[in-house]
């Protein structure tokens, strides 16, 4: 959704200052929001005792980011070794990260293992032999293939990669328990930015029927279910917000009768990214070109490499432009980056406010997936990281990337692999 009024009435009074002591582009995230939406997500899940976020760190992977989630009591979610060394520092430890794995690697359970160990959610049975050592806490992430639609995101369950099918979960858990497991979690993840909360309800509904069959079936509890992350956000003005609070208490509900039914309540965990913090970071971007031809386009600094979900996903993100948002003179322009490639495009046929160079714009909802999916192509460098705080300090919490980065992978020791064949221009033959 475009950018909350407590945010734009903190930042749009300073934005000047901001852009003349940093620079642009930058990244800015609004911590207070951060804050009031977890304490808005705790209280929402009140009466599920053990609720528990495990902020899904591949949506903002900021150790100032992090810090702030572990102070509101949340944990990690994490899906590769950096992930996994990023959260342990800022005290991320044991059960406070759950490792969700995906075709992964023998080294990263090592990792995972090891200063105090993580939860483990496996994404396949395969995975089970390839555990170092079966930990006491397991977890499986489901697929229920035909039994479910995904959203228009996450797709087909039928196609998706992720997870165990249903002819297989039964098994999984049996494997895992013979080899020394004792304590289990559940965990699906079926839908990505979605604002209908009867999704997420069926979700719950479909994970605490799959609890209870499984238990029944082995004997066993569930310490926790996770019914994953997929909370949505509105990115266009006109969509409507997730309900949490009306999800949050079907939810409370059903998790309350598979108590009465079953004896006992798990826990419930989730593991939201976007909703947590995409709607309190902004991108701000400079107008330094403008060019007519058979459209109008204004050219920014900044490009995809600071936020590619336009070009990659044809996503909407709102635009502003301070100090002329009530402009009568409107425009109709694309939004470019420098990039070598068509896609790169924060807005494609906008109505924008007039903008002559030196303007700042604003690009709304860029505080999940934005810095986070960067990259180089073209040797573009991915932009600065700033926080402004509660008290209304900013902060840089991330350089820019600089030169010397783009080529400090190509500074190493000689690594040459000497061959036993030699090389002609039909034939290899085996040295004599």
């Amino acid at each position: 959704m475009p950018m909350s009024d407590s945010f734009k009435d903190r930042l749009f009074p300073i934005l000047k200052a901001v852009s003349n002591h940093f620079g642009t582009p930058f990244h800015i995230y609004d911590e207070a929001g951060i804050r009031d939406t977890a304490e808005s997500l705790k209280k929402a899940f009140s009466g599920i005792n053990g609720f528990r976020e495990y902020f899904a760190v591949k949506a903002l992977p900021n150790p100032s980011i992090l810090k702030i989630m572990k102070s509101m009591g949340f944990g990690f979610d994490c899906s590769s070794i950096p992930e996994v060394l990023l959260s342990r520092k800022v005290g991320g430890y044991g059960e406070d990260i759950m490792l969700t794995s995906n075709n992964t690697s023998r080294e990263e359970f090592s990792v995972a293992a090891a200063d105090g160990g993580a939860i483990l959610n496996l994404d396949d049975i395969s995975l089970i032999p390839k555990v170092p050592e079966m930990p006491e806490l397991i977890c499986f992430r489901y697929n229920p293939g035909p039994r479910r639609t995904g959203n228009s995101i996450i797709g087909n369950p039928v196609e998706a990669k992720y997870g165990v099918s249903h002819d297989q979960i039964l098994a999984a858990y049996r494997d895992a328990r013979a080899l020394g497991a004792k304590r289990f979690g559940l965990h699906t993840m079926l839908a990505s930015n979605e604002c209908n909360y009867v999704y997420m309800v069926q979700t719950a509904e479909m994970v605490l029927e799959l609890a209870g069959w499984i238990g029944r079936e082995m004997d066993i509890r569930f310490e926790f279910l996770n019914i994953g992350g997929g909370f949505g956000i509105p990115y266009r003005p006109e969509d409507a917000p997730l309900n949490l609070d009306r999800m949050a208490e079907e939810i409370t509900r059903r998790f309350h009768r598979f108590g009465q039914r079953n004896g006992y309540m798990p826990k419930l965990f989730i593991e939201s990214g976007r909703y947590m913090t995409g709607p309190h970071g902004v991108l701000a971007v400079r107008a330094i070109n403008h060019k007519n031809i058979y459209r109008t386009y204004i050219g920014v600094d900044a490009c995809m490499s600071a936020l590619m979900r336009p070009g990659m996903y044809g996503a909407y993100h709102h635009i502003s432009v301070p100090g002329k948002e009530d402009s009568l003179n409107r425009v109709t322009v694309d939004v470019v980056g420098s990039l070598c490639e068509n896609n790169d495009k924060f807005a494609i046929q906008r109505e924008l406010p007039e903008i002559t160079e030196g303007d700042i714009l604003i690009i709304h909802d860029t505080g999940a997936h934005g810095h986070a999916m960067g990259f180089n192509y073209n040797g573009k460098l991915r932009p600065q990281e700033l926080l402004l705080r509660s008290d209304g300090r900013v902060e840089l919490i991330r350089r820019a990337e600089t030169v010397d980065d783009y080529f400090s992978t190509l500074s190493f020791a000689e690594n040459v692999m000497k061959l036993d064949f030699e090389f002609t221009t039909s034939k290899i033959h085996a040295k004599k």
